[in-house]
């Protein structure tokens, strides 16, 4: 669905602001009860809500994603029916649904016109709340007005034409269920059917944090999941109460059903961490080594290491230039850490040397180097000059063969052995809502050379709830031959299970390209062997590779044994790093 820009109105007008600040309908998303309004939270806004209603429960993720466009993830519990009615296969499980929502804002309010938005509401999957809509939101002092119309589920009410019914007879009639199996996005059903007019009022009491909401919906409840609801009132009211990021509802709808929720929001734009970290080292007054033999080398590694983040695997130094092979660990943002770097080779390192050279590698390949000049850092660290920036004081270019052959890392050889927790979860199954497995992760091999390598893998399950499982593979018959669909009899064998052992080449091709070659049991599911090359320029937005790989699928019930089915299967990859996210 491509994406609606947003429309500004004239630059003079001024949008207003509103007392009432918007707050998350029962579905998710931000609403009045049943209804969705115009209004969206602020940019990098999430919420995470739980609402309860009777014949439904929902446990909704709205995320305002840009300024102009709000998306909303939504499990819902049908509690009024089975999630199947062959009791074998989901036992008394209630029945469970996933949607998703989209809203789009056409015009930000000013102060004479409203917000107005257009909204999609479960429009792919099996569609239980498949519905448009278009709407309008003006304040007005403490009160916040919404006005829209609605098709599919928030116009069951049919109280007005459907406009587009007039230009077109398929927009009269709405398609009932959903294409294939689900997941597809029925754009063939979009503002058909009936139509209804939905709206309501916010109110922003004088008591802080509490709001009372008022609406007039256009549904019906004759063609819900949960079955035909009765309904008195086509009128819903209720309140809001907000508490740090919390938001607790209780509600009066239909005339006859109480409901309740909570919503939690932060906002990823302005959410920090506390870090604590030194600032960069002062080097004013500090006086260097006067030649290489001086240089204090552990003090040097432990201070890259510990106040630069950079990681030593092997250096070089003489009186022009010092290089230095490894890796920057903590500082993402490329200017910070080549400062900090700099600011500690500049007090350890003596004045003869005019270049430092931060060769950053993967897998113990060269990657890229950082050339920096240390004349010109000296003058920037020092404030030497006015206005000066660390990004004039380097370049990044691609190693030279000699620093390639040149590069001798410490540990290239020898065994290596690692333990991490996994964690495996899955939503929405027959037999239980939640599925886990939780265990250790332990990872050994053997490095021959800064090349060559044998790596291993071992899965161990401390505790799961896989034993629920009713099958693990289902009666259906298949057209194709059965591969990922039998993950169920991977995950539920033995305690400790052989995960991965293969062994793999990696290098460096020539400037820019590198390529790397594996072969045994590369994953759970499957062995073989394969290869892939990959071009990447240094500082491009761009990189681009092929692998290609012959595997066979291993047997659930052996350790090492492989079943009959094979396949040749490879991808060509681009990749894109956007300017607006320098640091991902």
């Amino acid at each position: 669905m491509a994406a609606v820009p947003q429309t500004r109105a004239d630059e003079s007008d001024q949008p207003t602001t509103y007392s009432v600040t918007p707050s998350q309908m029962v579905q998710g998303g931000v609403g009045l009860w049943q209804t969705p309004t115009a209004r969206m939270m602020p940019e990098g806004a999430l919420s995470m809500s739980y609402t309860d209603n009777q014949e439904y429960r929902f446990m909704s993720v709205s995320l305002q994603l840009f300024p102009w466009m709000e998306a909303t993830a939504r499990y819902t519990d049908v509690r009024t029916r089975l999630y199947s009615n062959v009791a074998d296969f989901s036992g008394d499980q209630t029945l469970k649904d996933k949607g998703l929502d989209v809203k789009f804002r056409l015009w930000e309010e000013s102060y004479y016109l409203p917000d107005i938005s257009v909204g999609f509401r479960d429009f792919g999957g099996t569609g239980f709340f498949e519905s448009e809509f278009v709407n309008a939101s003006k304040a007005v002092g403490p009160f916040d007005f919404h006005l829209g119309l609605g098709w599919g589920h928030l116009g069951y009410q049919n109280d007005i034409t459907n406009p587009f019914c007039e230009l077109r007879d398929s927009f009269c009639e709405r398609p009932d269920g959903f294409s294939g199996r689900g997941g597809k996005v029925d754009y063939q059903n979009f503002f058909k059917g009936p139509m209804a007019v939905f709206g309501g009022v916010e109110y922003q009491t004088p008591l802080e944090g509490l709001s009372f909401k008022a609406e007039f919906e256009g549904n019906n409840y004759q063609q819900d999941r949960a079955g035909a609801l009765e309904q008195d009132s086509r009128w819903n009211f209720g309140a809001v109460y907000r508490w740090n990021n919390f938001d607790f509802s209780l509600n009066y709808q239909r005339g006859n059903t109480i409901g309740f929720g909570v919503s939690y929001k932060l906002n990823m734009h302005t959410v920090s961490q506390v870090k604590i970290d030194n600032p960069p080292l002062e080097i004013q007054g500090i006086r260097p080594p006067e030649n290489a033999a001086a240089v204090n080398r552990q003090k040097l590694y432990n201070d890259l290491r510990r106040h630069g983040g950079y990681v030593i695997t092997d250096l070089e130094i003489d009186d022009e230039q010092a290089t230095f092979y490894g890796l920057q660990t903590r500082y993402r943002d490329r200017n910070e850490g080549v400062e900090r770097v700099g600011r500690i080779l500049a007090s350890e390192l003596p004045e003869s040397i005019k270049q430092y050279h931060l060769v950053e590698q993967s897998n113990n390949v060269p990657m890229v180097d950082t050339v920096i000049d240390a004349d010109t850092f000296r003058e920037h660290a020092t404030y030497s000059v006015p206005e000066s920036s660390v990004e004039d004081t380097y370049r990044r270019v691609s190693p030279t063969q000699q620093q390639v052959d040149a590069y001798e890392p410490h540990r290239a050889t020898g065994a290596f052995f690692s333990t991490k927790f996994f964690w495996t979860q899955t939503f929405g199954n027959p037999e239980d809502f939640y599925l886990y497995q939780i265990g250790l992760l332990s990872s050994v091999g053997y490095k021959f050379n800064e090349h060559l390598g044998i790596y291993g893998g071992i899965r161990t399950t401390l505790l799961d709830n896989f034993d629920k499982f009713n099958f693990t593979v289902d009666a259906e018959e298949a057209f194709l031959p059965r591969v990922r669909t039998r993950v169920r009899e991977y995950v539920t064998g033995p305690m400790i299970t052989l995960d991965t052992v293969f062994m793999q080449w990696s290098d460096r091709l020539a400037d820019n390209w590198y390529y790397q070659g594996y072969g045994g049991y590369l994953e759970t599911m499957f062995g073989g062997v394969g290869g892939e090359i990959m071009y990447r320029p240094i500082d491009s937005n761009f990189a681009f590779g092929v692998d290609i790989n012959y595997v066979k699928q291993r047997d659930p019930d052996s350790t090492t044994a492989f079943m009959d089915y094979s396949a040749v299967t490879g991808f060509a990859s681009a990749y894109y790093q956007p300017d607006f996210l320098p640091d991902t």
